[in-house]
């Protein structure tokens, strides 16, 4: 078969995406450089479009919740009750046992201090972690494996989709892992690197020499992984998977970022059953089987999700629920004080409604996310991973590790 790609085209577009290319080859030739080393992971899941806070982590015990949505509240029969005030939505049953056994921590009011109700500014400054500072360069994700000691790696932070997100873009190295896995393979897999290898190019060499072994190593991380979990079918099952085999192969990573989309529910956002409770049962089946995938080794992760922002706290004419504030996270790992409900809950009486419309937020989501990289990541520069943010003035960390 002829090869159409270029020898630059094809590292930089064909299946190696890393976090700046014009500093790759110190970092390239150590593209497997850390395999064996243990450390601990932290597993980022973003919930693109607001996921609803009020209707996954239910607020049953709150007098105001019900009246607010006529046709979209839980009923408190059929919530999976955490601690007699708030619940898990029903969809998300196969991970509320890891509640009770200690494993899942979960965060109310929590989210961005910044205003904005816009899709694209929010997640922009979740990813980059400086609230309303648009020309932030690298995400704060990147900030944290930069920190690390060592020479680096690529393999220290990893993304499953073909291209790197914004989470992740940055000076330090990182992979998207769906370039690796789409890398031609048999014979023009061959014929690809006898060409780079053969390129009086020393650069273009190094970077191929690197690249092929990445690929390598991902393909026998994922021979290797097998299944000891069934992932649900869609976007997110698949991500969580091929994180899973690399955790599992012990290549180093450090961090990894996946996402699933599809919250953004104006218009029959549905109650027990709809499209939100369809989002819903995919994330608990797929964290679920993450969890089960990595076993004996999970004492060493901790997945935590974000969501840009929440949802009002009144149901629309429309049977949905529009751009709020307040949202939540979920934090789950073998280090995580679990079992616990995290975060000050201000009630949804009128007078306590930011805006009059909207949960306020009361946790700063940088204030999880410190305590992370921190205590469970070992970082001892949360002020470089968030720029600007005072920890003591946000109130402190809330104890969910250690």
């Amino acid at each position: 078969m002829e090869v159409r790609l270029g020898r630059r085209g094809f590292l930089k577009d064909g299946f190696i995406a890393l976090a700046a290319a014009a500093t790759l080859p110190p970092f390239l030739a150590r593209a497997a450089g850390s395999a064996g080393e243990r450390r601990r992971k932290l597993v980022v899941v973003f919930l693109r479009g607001a996921a609803d806070a009020l209707n996954v982590i239910v607020p049953h015990g709150d007098p105001s919740y019900a009246p607010l949505r006529p046709t979209l509240a839980i009923p408190r029969s059929a919530v999976l009750d955490l601690d007699g005030c708030f619940g898990l939505h029903p969809a998300l049953s196969a991970i509320a046992p890891f509640f009770g056994h200690g494993q899942l921590a979960v965060v109310v009011a929590s989210g961005s201090p910044d205003p904005t109700r816009s899709h694209f500014e929010a997640q922009d400054y979740m990813e980059s972690g400086t609230p309303g500072l648009p020309a932030t360069r690298e995400g704060w994700l990147n900030r944290v494996v930069g920190g690390l000691p060592g020479p680096g790696s690529p393999w220290w932070a990893v993304s499953p989709g073909p291209n790197l997100p914004r989470i992740l873009s940055g000076s330090a190295p990182a992979l998207a892992l769906g370039g690796l896995a789409a890398a031609p393979r048999g014979g023009d897999a061959a014929a690809l690197e006898t060409m780079y290898r053969g390129s009086g190019d020393a650069r273009t060499r190094a970077e191929a020499s690197a690249a092929f072994d990445a690929v390598r190593a991902l393909r026998a991380a994922e021979r290797a992984a097998g299944t000891r979990a069934t992932y649900p079918r869609g976007a997110l099952g698949e991500q969580l998977r091929r994180i899973a085999s690399v955790l599992r192969a012990d290549l180093g990573v450090v961090a990894a970022f996946a996402d699933i989309g599809g919250f953004d529910h104006h218009v029959n956002e549905g109650a027990v059953e709809g499209q939100l409770a369809e989002r819903l049962r995919e994330l608990g089946a797929a964290l679920s089987a993450f969890w089960t995938e990595l076993a004996d080794d999970a004492g060493d992760v901790v997945v935590v999700t974000l969501t840009e922002f929440g949802r009002t706290a009144r149901e629309n004419g429309n049977r949905g629920t529009d751009h709020g504030h307040g949202g939540f996270m979920l934090v789950l790992g073998g280090e995580v004080r679990g079992g616990r409900v995290y975060g000050r809950w201000p009630g949804l009486a009128p007078e306590e409604l930011h805006d009059g419309r909207d949960l306020p937020v009361t946790t700063d989501f940088r204030l999880v996310l410190g305590e992370l990289v921190l205590r469970h990541l070992g970082s001892s520069r949360v002020d470089r991973v968030f720029p600007g943010f005072d920890v003591a003035a946000a109130g402190g960390f809330l104890g969910l590790v250690g």
